[in-house]
């Protein structure tokens, strides 16, 4: 057994640890959460410029929050600073360095758990529903998830920052925005990946300024997967009534194939259904295909 193993090296509170090759106090400060000084204070006759690989040295407690009346604590993640955190929290850095005596604010380390002195960020009144972040969560995810708007939820938590979520805390879910009830004389559509009102219109035959009538509140740049909006009817020119009859179109169809299935021409099909696109076709729009002679 070495001199060094045999030392007995008082460590109230601490950690004993056997040096090894390669190990600087840096390096130990990182490891176990504690502060170069603090290892020099707790090992008087160290030298950290020359550490002996067996000897054996006390790992201090680490420093870090104590108790954190009225705050929370929170998780240094990469990037942080007591200026970055002071801002996203709205408290200064000295309440920051207060609430956090032993803690060295220009060596932080991802990981380590600082106190707040304020609580975190969430709604007031909610007119709607508390939902609890969770990994991955994001203002866009929960818009789509929840038929609501970003805007919506901004508007429902004020001081929370949507950029920087996190996992466990509380924000409002609101009543989901204005929908295209009632539909007079329409169909209610529900919308689908890729959907526009651009390729609705098209396809539905109506208008883009007749379905941003009939949906009122519904911003048309942000539609979501599972909203419902309305179709209106008479939106626009359409092929009624047809001096013939109603054809679904199908995959691969145009306006030339439909002439010479049909036989008829394209000039004919372009009659009788003003407002189409023949180069824009959607399958499951309905056409007419005029009588033929």
């Amino acid at each position: 057994m070495s001199t060094f193993q045999a030392q007995q090296v008082p460590c109230p509170g601490g950690t004993l640890y056997t040096i090894r090759a390669g190990d600087t106090l840096f390096a130990l400060a990182q490891r176990f959460n504690t502060t170069v000084q603090a290892i020099i204070n707790a090992n008087p006759g160290i030298d950290p410029n020359s550490l002996q690989v067996g000897r054996i040295i006390c790992i201090p407690v680490a420093p870090g929050p104590g108790p954190c009346p009225g705050g929370f604590f929170y998780t240094i993640q990469a990037g942080d600073t007591y200026f970055s955190l002071a801002r996203r929290f709205n408290v200064t850095v000295d309440q920051l360095i207060q609430a956090n005596p032993g803690v060295n604010p220009d060596a932080l380390r991802i990981g380590q758990q600082i106190c707040i002195p304020t609580r975190p960020p969430g709604p007031g009144p909610c007119q709607g529903m508390l939902y609890t972040i969770r990994a991955g969560d994001t203002y866009f995810s929960l818009a789509q998830r929840f038929n609501v708007t970003v805007a919506a939820l901004i508007a429902a938590n004020p001081g929370v920052d949507p950029n920087r979520l996190m996992i466990g805390q509380q924000i409002c879910i609101p009543t989901a925005g204005p929908g295209p009830t009632p539909c007079p004389g329409g169909t209610l559509y529900t919308i689908r990946a890729g959907d526009t009102y651009f390729s609705l219109a098209q396809r539905f035959n109506v208008t883009v300024a007749a379905l941003i009538a009939a949906n009122p509140g519904v911003d048309p740049n942000r539609l979501m997967v599972g909203q419902q909006i309305c179709i209106p009817t008479g939106g626009g020119p359409g092929p009624t009534p047809c001096p013939g009859m109603m054809y679904t179109i199908q995959a691969g169809d145009t306006f030339f194939s439909l002439a010479q299935r049909f036989g008829v021409t394209v000039a004919a099909l372009q009659a009788a259904n003003p407002g189409v696109n023949p180069n824009n076709l959607q399958i499951g729009q309905q056409i007419c295909i005029p009588n033929w002679a």
